[in-house]
């Protein structure tokens, strides 16, 4: 951590991970709007993000809660109760018989980044995802989004690749996978 950011290092003292619940809905497609929008510049056209909507995320994240218990959105939140980052997962979604659990989303906001949230994030979803006997884990990540190496330094590796269309845009999307999600757990450790 930088001497230069000492608000950074008073944020990161506050930051509690903890389940997320309906209410926290609003909180969440804040962050996943703005996220998308600092993360992807460049990445994904203009228009898309342009196009992204506070509350046609909240709707869609309120009825993510009405979802199985397999599913789960964890939250980081700061001292005032403020959501600053998410993660969802659940059973893995496109019937790879290899990788049972998948983290859908993990988002952070930029200015609490680097802090080890996401680590903490990732943590609680993988517990989840224990609890719910999954054993191995992916995550799609655009190929061209730098946060990619966050999942490498976790020891992910590249699983599969498919494309994505957005907008106008061809993107391509890879799958970093854990075989055995012990190995995640030790590496967040």
């Amino acid at each position: 951590m930088s001497k230069s950011h000492p608000q950074h290092m008073r944020q990161n003292a506050e930051v509690h991970i903890r389940l997320a619940h309906v209410d926290d809905a609003t909180g969440i497609a804040k962050v996943h709007v703005d996220t998308w929008r600092t993360s992807y510049q460049g990445i994904v056209p203009d228009d898309v993000l342009v196009g992204l909507s506070y509350e046609q995320r909240e709707a869609r994240w309120r009825q993510g809660f009405q979802g199985d218990s397999d599913t789960c959105i964890y939250v980081a939140v700061n001292d005032g109760n403020e959501v600053i980052g998410f993660g969802n997962a659940g059973a893995e979604r496109d019937g790879n018989t290899d990788f049972t659990g998948e983290i859908y989303a993990l988002y952070v906001l930029k200015s609490y980044q680097g802090q080890g949230i996401g680590r903490r994030l990732v943590q609680a979803c993988v517990q989840h995802l224990f609890e719910a006997r999954h054993h191995s884990l992916l995550i799609w990540v655009l190929a061209d989004n730098p946060a990619r190496a966050f999942y490498e330094a976790l020891g992910g590796k590249v699983v599969d690749e498919k494309m994505l269309s957005m907008g106008e845009k061809e993107l391509l999307e890879l799958a970093y996978g854990w075989e055995d999600m012990q190995s995640l757990v030790n590496g967040i450790s």
